[in-house]
């Protein structure tokens, strides 16, 4: 099931299907077929994956009642979207996470999962545009894969972690590189407003299948930057999931970036200068920036500079 918000007087619950976007609420409100299903994507999140199984039984048992009502359904080319999670109360990411991207950043490969965190001021949705700060000349692009846990995890195994996710999404983890590296830790280039964009869905799991067997990719005003696939994390979202549960409970809607493949404009940190390659320039105002994962989707917004 791919789960979405869009903006109608407020932010509003969406499902996509075949015949387009379901109207959640409104179908909810019209036919009061069942009272206690998430119509909101707060409720969603809080209510993890039983909420998600209550949407998706909705769903599929009134398909034949709701598809005959027009006024229930949007096209998607007509939406504004929204952020496909609401405001998480964790944003944990994964950094130099895949093999051949710590390789070209010229980093040693990780043995225990390198963690940082995001704030919910950085979420912004599908077609939404993006601030460059004012303070920053050499913000980077990052294609990553999300995952949006569904129920409560503490201390799970790497072989039971998968049972825990809600589902997955694009991201964008955009970063300030010489902000991130101006000391030791990266939160302040990982956190300006609006530095993680995703969507334009939120995939269940059972759609998704086995996310460490998915294509990556950046592309950035036509051209391809990042192409990969998941296979070359060297921490799996199992192992991920299951590490980071060992020190922390993961609440449902808590959303986890688990790095990015190769092809980034970053090359590396001598400790006084931030280094990029030659090829390749920094994002500027008017660039068009898409993430694209397999099953996911493709993710796009505009960058411009803040003034």
């Amino acid at each position: 099931m791919k789960i979405l918000t869009f903006q109608q007087d407020g932010l509003r619950l969406g499902v996509l299907t075949e015949q387009g976007v379901l109207d959640v609420r409104k179908s909810s409100e019209k036919y009061m077929l069942e009272a206690d299903i998430p119509v909101t994507i707060e409720q969603l999140m809080r209510g993890g994956n039983d909420a998600v199984h209550q949407l998706q039984r909705y769903v599929e048992q009134n398909s034949k009642q709701l598809a005959g009502d027009g006024e229930l359904w949007l096209q998607e080319g007509d939406i504004q979207f929204g952020p496909c999670v609401s405001s998480s109360s964790k944003i944990i990411c994964v950094g130099a996470n895949y093999r051949k991207h710590a390789e070209e950043s010229n980093m040693p490969i990780p043995s225990v999962p390198i963690l940082f965190n995001k704030f919910a001021n950085t979420i912004a949705a599908h077609g939404e545009d993006i601030p460059l700060p004012f303070n920053s000349e050499q913000v980077d692009y990052e294609a990553e894969l999300g995952i949006v846990i569904g129920k409560a995890a503490k201390r799970v195994t790497p072989e039971e972690a998968l049972d825990y996710v809600m589902g997955y999404c694009n991201v964008n983890d955009l970063s300030a590189r010489e902000l991130q590296f101006r000391t030791q830790q990266w939160l302040l280039g990982k956190c300006c407003d609006k530095f993680s964009p995703v969507g334009p869905y939120l995939v269940t799991a059972d759609e998704v299948g086995n996310p460490n067997e998915l294509t990556i990719s950046c592309i950035v005003n036509g051209e391809v930057r990042q192409s990969s696939n998941t296979s070359d994390m060297i921490f799996s979202c199992s192992e991920i999931i299951s590490y980071i549960s060992q020190h922390m409970t993961l609440e449902p809607g808590d959303l986890i970036l688990t790095g990015t493949p190769e092809g980034v404009v970053f090359n590396g940190f001598d400790g006084q200068t931030v280094h990029k390659k030659d090829h390749l320039d920094w994002l500027r105002d008017g660039d068009i920036v898409t993430i694209e994962i397999e099953k996911l989707g493709s993710l796009t917004n505009k960058m411009y500079k803040e003034e």
